[in-house]
């Protein structure tokens, strides 16, 4: 684990994108993160994941999504708005 990227335990529904939102920071640079629905259901091994559910998903599997997280940090795999993308 690179200790230069750090997560905070802010989690949040963005109903706008319809993705849980999560900040990492970097050299005093903060990154925000978010994660599809599809992509939680992956990881939780669901069919499915609800709205109402996802942030607590995203808590089981906090790990692992900070993993994936990381690793397109570390590979400057930014979209457009300078965000973190885990589809």
């Amino acid at each position: 684990m690179n200790q230069s990227i750090l997560f905070s335990d802010q989690v949040t529904w963005d109903d706008t994108t319809e993705m849980v939102e999560f900040h990492a920071h970097q050299s005093g640079m903060l990154i925000v993160c978010l994660v599809s629905l599809e992509k939680l259901a992956q990881l939780a091994y669901q069919k499915e994941v609800a709205k109402h559910e996802a942030v607590a998903i995203f808590d089981s599997v906090r790990f692992d999504i900070e993993e994936i997280a990381e690793a397109l940090i570390e590979d400057e795999s930014f979209d457009e708005q300078g965000k973190i993308i885990i589809r």
